[in-house]
C-alpha cells in the first residue's frame, strides 16, 4: 500500500519543497491559495503511510492501544485529506479533466468523508466488522492519485488526452482501489469453518 502511494508522496514532497522557495520541478499551478494544497499533501503522506499499518492483524494484536490512538488521529487527517480535495476542487482552476472530472473529484472526497464518518460510528458501537469495512473504502480513496499514476499513464497511449479520456482514467484508478477494497471486506467476512471437538466416552 506505501509502494501504490510512493509516487504521489514523492511529488507531493517536491511540490512542498518549491513551496518553500525550492526550485521548480513540477509544472506550475496558479492557484488562489496555497494553504490547502500544503494541507492536503501533508495529510495524504500521513494517512498513507500511517494509515497502512493500520490493516496489520500482528500489530493490532501486540499494541491494540497504539492502534487506537494512531485510528484517532487518522479519522482528522483523512478528514483533512478529503476537505482540502474539495475545498481545491471548488476553488482552485479547473485542470484538464473538465467538467466531468470536477465531479468524480467531488464524489470521490465526499465519499471518503461520509466513510471516515461511518468508520468511526462503527467502532463508537463496537462494530468492528463495519468499522474496517468503511476504513478500508476511505483508505482506498485516499490512494487513488496512486493508481492513477498507472490508469493514466498506461490510458493515454491508447485513449488520449482529451478532457474525456482523463476524466474516465482518473476515475477508473478510484473504481479500481473500491473493487479491491471490497474483495477484501468480502473475503473477511467469509466465515471460517468452526472445528468442533467430539468429547471421547
Amino acid at each position: 500500500m506505501i509502494a501504490v502511494s510512493l509516487v504521489p508522496i514523492l511529488a507531493g514532497s517536491t511540490r512542498l519543497v518549491e513551496l518553500a522557495g525550492g526550485p521548480g520541478l513540477l509544472p506550475a499551478r496558479d492557484d488562489p491559495s496555497s494553504v490547502p494544497l500544503v494541507v492536503h499533501i501533508v495529510s495524504v503522506i500521513v494517512y498513507a503511510v500511517l494509515g497502512a499499518f493500520q490493516f496489520s492483524a500482528r500489530l493490532r494484536r501486540r499494541r491494540n492501544g497504539w492502534h487506537r490512538r494512531a485510528g484517532r488521529l487518522l479519522v482528522v487527517v483523512g478528514l483533512a485529506v478529503a476537505l482540502s480535495a474539495i475545498w481545491m476542487t471548488l476553488f482552485y482552476p479547473r485542470s484538464d479533466g473538465g467538467d466531468l472530472l470536477y465531479v468524480f473529484r467531488l464524489l470521490a472526497a465526499s465519499g471518503m468523508v461520509a466513510s471516515i464518518v461511518l468508520g468511526f460510528q462503527a467502532i463508537l458501537r463496537r462494530d468492528i466488522t463495519q468499522h474496517r469495512a468503511w476504513m478500508t473504502r476511505a483508505y482506498a480513496i485516499a490512494l487513488g492519485a496512486g493508481t492513477q499514476v498507472f490508469t493514466l499513464g498506461l490510458g493515454k497511449e491508447f485513449f488520449g488526452t482529451s478532457d474525456l479520456s482523463i476524466a474516465l482514467l482518473q476515475a477508473a484508478a478510484w473504481v479500481i482501489n473500491l473493487a479491491v477494497a471490497e474483495h477484501f471486506i468480502r473475503r473477511r467476512r467469509v466465515r471460517r469453518p468452526v472445528r468442533t471437538v467430539v468429547p471421547v466416552r
